[in-house]
């Protein structure tokens, strides 16, 4: 298990990240003299933990790596990964989140030299979680660029395969399924997409995956490490995204019978709190109530973003999540079904879904965009068919096909930790009225698998060649998704775009897709012409605009100038105190 120790670095990475960001704000150290601090001592605390980071690890071998990628699935895998690497390096991020809310607002700690609440319209900045950000502040602070941040995302995405198959057999599903599934798992559209992106839905599976994971090392190996690393790794999913604490559920159910454990070091296991606390979205709930009377921030949001009638949520919401992920990888029709989807409906439940729902939440896209897309149809449909498949065929099946190398023996318990992520995924049901679903469920989607994975009639389809070929088929799938994207094209598209012409472009597809393009080729510095026409010595800039305009253009380059944000409430005196030129 090589991939573990390299598991165990990033929790400590990532748990670091979020202490010294809270420790250091409120210190008002947030630059680079208090990051070069934090990293030497983050540097000493990976050399003393060196040994306990490496334990179950082999060494590196280049003939088992080589071995392993020599099947066409795990070829398939790294030929992604590394075109994933490739669109991640070549372009800037221009998530749109990333670049309206994201960034910006480390920028403005950055500026400050601290977290603190944001004079702007857009609430975002202030009532999120903080997870990714304060993984991006070192970054941004040692670099300048937003070049690298996608990294943030790109190696828990290489963490994934390990993890999947780590967790699924200790889960009960046979180690030949949980073999494919670790490859196909990470090529679901949603991790593709984002792992050369700077969206925060994608990275947060690795967190969810390693709490359990260590949650199951912890009870079969009784070891206190273990313990520590789950109660941290379920703290960081937490922090990643509010919409996660759901997933709380599955992963009490593992740590309750573990919690005597860490009275054996009652100091050590103290601090491992603490630490949790800090990484956790406790920090961001205590400065929401300070700030806006409401930990959960939803006082700052559109009213529709938590739905009001859960009985609406449920259905509305399981089916937003079959069609996002069922829709064809390339959808041409998407138009059509985003203008006639409520038309299919009786005028009253159309009425009712566009009450609880913040917009139109059941759009789709052309083609799969990291704004929106789930696992998507490949992964999905193999799903499907595998149940069905089994189900169909379970009594032709035999009994005494693949095992997982560590049975689990706890009966009832381990059918509760099955299910439980449904019951936590019905509730975040019940409660979101977020449109892009899909996406936002993308640390859920791991632990909702096993359930339906478990079982030797599944077991044994793996040995048939049909399952075999439709999983590369999947893969395979999974490159166009890849080279198409209009945030990271791997293709010539300006080149194709020049030698088509006019002509062909004026068709209304033909539109579409030029449109589409360029828009994303903009979004990553939308304001780049007003620049210029900023004077040299400028410092600090006036911003006045909607909640959903992104200011990063006027940061750039970043470290040079401030953006002070203006809003229609604000006072000529005022404007005039925060010396904006």
């Amino acid at each position: 298990m090589s991939f573990l120790p390299l598991v165990r670095i990033w929790i400590v990475i990532s748990a670091l990240a979020s202490v010294s960001g809270w420790v250091l704000s409120s210190m008002q150290q947030l630059n680079l003299a208090g990051y070069a601090v934090t990293a030497l001592l983050g540097v000493m605390l990976l050399f003393l933990m060196r040994h306990s980071l490496a334990q179950d690890g082999r060494c590196f071998c280049w003939k088992r790596i080589t071995r392993r990628f020599a099947r066409p699935i795990t070829l398939a895998f790294a030929g992604l990964a590394l075109l994933v690497f490739l669109g991640g390096a070549l372009y800037h991020p221009s998530n749109y989140d990333g670049l309206t809310y994201r960034v910006p607002r480390v920028l403005h700690w950055l500026d400050q030299q601290q977290w603190h609440w944001i004079h702007t319209v857009n609430y975002r900045m202030n009532d999120r979680s903080c997870g990714f950000e304060w993984l991006m502040a070192p970054i941004l602070v040692a670099t300048q660029s937003d070049r690298f941040l996608f990294l943030i995302n790109f190696l828990p995405f290489l963490l994934l395969p390990g993890l999947v198959f780590s967790t699924f057999t200790r889960l009960g599903v046979s180690a030949r399924m949980s073999w494919y599934w670790m490859w196909l798992l990470p090529a679901g559209y949603n991790y593709l997409l984002q792992a050369g992106s700077i969206g925060n839905d994608g990275y947060s599976a690795v967190y969810a995956l390693a709490a359990v994971d260590f949650a199951l090392r912890a009870k079969a190996g009784r070891r206190i490490g273990d313990v520590w690393l789950s109660l941290v790794a379920m703290a960081l999913l937490t922090g990643a995204k509010f919409g996660n604490l759901p997933l709380l559920l599955p992963w009490f159910l593992l740590f309750i019978p573990l919690a005597p454990k860490l009275l054996s070091k009652p100091l050590a296991s103290l601090l491992v709190i603490l630490t949790a606390l800090l990484a956790s979205f406790l920090p961001t709930a205590l400065l929401n109530y300070i700030n806006c009377s409401d930990w959960t921030g939803l006082a700052l949001e559109n009213p529709n973003i938590a739905i009001q009638n859960p009985l609406v949520g449920i259905p509305a919401n399981s089916a937003v999540l079959l069609t996002s992920n069922f829709a064809p990888t390339v959808f041409p029709l998407a138009g059509w079904w985003n203008q006639s989807a409520l038309s299919f409906l009786p005028g009253k439940i159309s009425a009712l879904l566009l009450a609880n729902f913040e917009g139109p939440f059941y759009q789709l896209g052309e083609i799969p965009t990291e704004e929106w897309a789930g696992v998507g149809f490949g992964l999905s449909t193999l799903l499907l068919v595998t149940v069905l498949a089994a189900w169909a065929g379970r009594r032709r099946f035999p009994f005494h096909c693949d095992q997982p190398p560590m049975k689990p023996a706890w009966g009832w318990h381990r059918r509760i930790v099955l299910w439980s992520p449904y019951v936590a995924l019905l509730f975040f049901f019940s409660k979101s009225g977020m449109m892009t679903l899909a996406r936002l469920v993308s640390a859920y989607y791991p632990l909702l698998l096993p359930a339906l994975l478990c079982g030797s009639a599944k077991a044994a389809l793996v040995r048939r060649r049909w399952w075999r070929w439709s999983a590369l088929a999947v893969m395979l799938l999974a490159f166009p998704v890849v080279i198409l994207t209009p945030a990271r094209p791997l293709w010539p598209v300006q080149t194709v775009f020049s030698k088509i012409g006019n002509a062909e472009l004026n068709h209304p597809f033909g539109k579409r897709i030029k449109s589409v393009y360029l828009v994303y080729a903009d979004r990553p510095d939308p304001l780049a012409k007003v620049r210029p026409a900023l004077p040299d010595d400028c410092t600090t800039v006036g911003f006045a605009a909607g909640c959903d305009d992104t200011e990063i253009s006027l940061w750039r380059p970043f470290g040079q100038r401030r953006v002070e944000d203006i809003l229609a409430s604000d006072s000529r005196s005022q404007i005039h105190a925060r010396q904006i030129e």
